[in-house]
């Protein structure tokens, strides 16, 4: 397999701040811009104390936002009826909630955004920032083929994931993709949901069941189908004759579809789908045998030059309640590169919240080997700051997978095969499924593992391959770290040992 440059597929084609001001040609002047910490002056609406605080992502853009046209923003509160109520009160039209986390989307102006912020109950305002995705089958590196092949896991089942749904939430996937077909017929793909969101934001996202429709054509993608692809794709042979399997061949896939241009509510708006229904994907009457519950999300995607973790956020809520309720939370660290200064990672995978994953990309050098280099492209943590530091690394540069020649993101790759329907692109979006997958196995090895003990099993048996920044003891318990490639290269034998 060719390594190739890393590709990033922009997802908010324009911000909503440009995107307001391309509407109006205006600014906000109702109020002052307001801060997100306590020192911030007077507002209209009293003192800034009172308020609560604006993500940083808001704030920044306050002074941009339409003074006419209503911008979408997440309010937080104790729970979700004080969020509507307070919303509802402010003159915010309520769209969307996310009932177990008490978030409510709404849309308004700026003067009764500002407003919410003094409401009884309300404890954030979050805006909806636009979002990328972070643009091999390097099964041998992991040991994952090494797995399949001679362990079997609790359902007595040769370890490949079976008995797992992993949820993919990207740009979408064509079910009827040969590396997702069953030698049945069926496809992998148990459950492809759309999610829908109007463009003029009045309405809530809403997920709407494509059956076997290619929704990755639909979003004009690509970025979805390779990576399904790497999380679950089954035994195949191309033209050419080399053999090839996703990380887990085993596993099923729900797909929702995002699209290729995305805000923060339409991602969350399929977590929160995620976290309401992962114990039965496809509906309460269809056995478990058919449609395996869903045990790990695989998250591609995720603000340019990365951030500070913010626990206020929408995203960290839904996640931590994922965990509570058993399931575990992938993350790609990022396409930014960095030299350990500055802190690159994309903030969701900072969430120190065992069984959150963030995934450093490894370049196996196209030889399988176990002592290859960590990518250049690859976000690294500020040195120092161990919350920062991705947690594992896993196979990214050079990665063949399920493409169409026909979308966008397909026809970045170096390397097109079989008319097409595969080719080879890198980029952390690629090593992420390989944990996504692996974390179905480490599932199908012990059911009853906890997110916590499945991420502390991946950790603890890591490989230590030298190249970049050198290991220090970890803080946090796992033993040593970097900021560059976290705890090492996954190894998916010794972490399903651990994980028993």
């Amino acid at each position: 397999m060719r390594s190739t440059p890393s590709r990033r597929l922009r997802l908010g084609a324009v911000t909503l701040a440009a995107a307001a001001a391309l509407a109006s040609g205006t600014v906000a002047a109702a109020s002052p811009a307001p801060q997100s910490g306590p020192a911030a002056g007077l507002g209209l609406l009293g003192p800034a104390s009172a308020k609560a605080p604006l993500s940083p992502w808001l704030s920044a853009h306050w002074t941009t936002l339409s003074a006419v046209a209503p911008t979408t923003v997440l309010v937080h509160a104790s729970d979700v009826a004080t969020a509507r109520q307070a919303a509802t009160a402010s003159g915010l039209v309520v769209r969307e909630s996310f009932d177990k986390i008490g978030v409510v989307v709404a849309a308004g102006l700026p003067r009764q955004i500002d407003a919410v912020r003094s409401r009884a109950g309300v404890s954030y305002v979050e805006g909806n920032a636009p979002i990328d995705m972070f643009l091999s089958t390097s099964n041998t590196a992991t040991r994952g083929s090494e797995a399949r092949a001679t362990l079997t896991g609790a359902n007595g089942k040769a370890l490949d994931g079976s008995g797992v749904s992993v949820a993919v939430i990207d740009s979408g996937v064509d079910p009827t993709h040969p590396f997702l077909q069953n030698a049945d017929g069926t496809s992998a793909v148990v459950k492809n949901l759309k999610m829908v969101c109007d463009p003029l934001e009045l309405l809530p996202c809403q997920p709407v069941d494509a059956g076997s429709l290619n929704t990755d054509l639909l979003a004009a993608g690509g970025h979805g189908m390779h990576v399904s692809g790497i999380v679950a794709g089954r035994d195949v042979t191309l033209s050419d004759g080399t053999k090839m399997h996703g990380a887990a061949p085993g596993a099923s896939i729900v797909s929702l579809g995002t699209g290729a241009v995305l805000f923060i509510v339409g991602a969350d708006s399929a977590l929160n789908w995620v976290l309401e229904n992962h114990a039965a994907p496809c509906g309460a009457g269809v056995p478990a045998s058919t449609c395996p519950p869903i045990k790990v999300t695989s998250n591609s995607y995720g603000p340019t030059g990365g951030g500070e973790f913010d626990p206020s956020s929408a995203t960290v809520k839904l996640q931590r309640e994922l965990v509570k309720e058993g399931v575990v939370s992938v993350w790609a660290n990022g396409n930014d590169g960095g030299d350990g200064s500055a802190n690159l990672s994309n903030p969701p995978g900072q969430d120190p919240t065992g069984g959150i994953i963030s995934v450093a990309s490894y370049n196996d050098q196209d030889t399988g080997t176990r002592n290859g280099t960590v990518s250049d492209f690859s976000s690294r943590g500020r040195s120092g700051q161990f919350a920062t530091y991705p947690d594992i690394s896993a196979p990214g540069e050079g990665i063949t997978s399920s493409c169409r020649i026909y979308l966008p993101i397909c026809t970045t790759g170096g390397d097109p095969r079989n008319n097409g329907d595969y080719n080879t692109i890198s980029g952390t979006s690629m090593a992420t499924p390989h944990i996504s997958g692996i974390v179905a196995q480490l599932f199908q090895a012990n059911p009853n593992a906890t997110p916590a003990q499945v991420e502390a099993a991946i950790k603890a048996t890591a490989y230590k391959y030298a190249d970049g920044a050198a290991y220090v003891s970890d803080p946090g318990g796992n033993g040593t770290t970097s900021f560059d490639k976290g705890h090492g290269l996954v190894d998916v034998v010794a972490a399903a040992a651990a994980v028993r």
